[in-house]
């Protein structure tokens, strides 16, 4: 028992000092440059339906942190407005959704939740597919067209955060900065006439 607190104990004192040293060194720990590309708004027989990418948000912190199995969570916020011209916009939908990564060390399988895709465990070995997964935005139903009406002009708001990292028991109260890690992009808007 007295070996196990021991090692415990160091291990702490390692890993503390491994942050930190990451933290001070100057290295930029959360990529600036994210940035939503490849914007599509279309639209199906019954749904208006948007695509979109994430570029440049896997830092090699990032990537270093999930492949020692840290959790990682990408949430993108969609938001449909009726543009009125002497009055508010007409809020039509507010859409958020969520892209987990986790990677399972026993498998050697990298674990993806994806919520626009029914939010059912798919399994990926390759990492760089696994990476576009997360980063993408595929088909994602916006509202029925029987919501939008004819001639009328629309705007379609995009953007995209990582969540805050949780680490196991209570590391996250002794790498507080971990926060540094967050980023979001820009919010991308589309206007358009139905």
């Amino acid at each position: 028992m007295r070996n196990r607190l021991f090692f415990l104990k160091y291990t702490a004192i390692a890993l503390i000092v491994t942050f930190a040293v990451g933290l001070f060194s100057g290295r930029t720990v959360w990529s600036a440059n994210a940035r939503l590309t490849d914007i599509v708004v279309t639209n199906t027989r019954d749904h208006l339906i948007v695509y979109f990418s994430v570029a440049d948000c896997f830092t090699e912190d990032m990537e270093k942190a999930i492949n020692n199995g840290v959790s990682t969570t990408f949430t993108f916020f969609v938001k449909l407005w009726g543009v009125r011209e002497w009055w508010w916009d007409d809020n039509i939908a507010d859409i958020k959704v969520s892209h987990e990564i986790r990677y399972d060390s026993l498998k050697k399988v990298y674990v993806l939740r994806l919520s626009s895709s029914d939010n059912k465990p798919v399994y990926i070995k390759d990492f760089e597919e696994a990476k576009k997964l997360m980063s993408e935005i595929v088909g994602l139903k916006v509202t029925e067209l029987r919501n939008l009406q004819r001639g009328k002009r629309y705007q379609i708001s995009m953007m995209a955060e990582l969540d805050k990292i949780r680490l196991p028991f209570y590391f996250h109260y002794v790498f507080f900065f971990l926060s540094l890690w967050d980023f979001e992009t820009d919010w991308y808007t589309v206007d358009f006439k139905y």
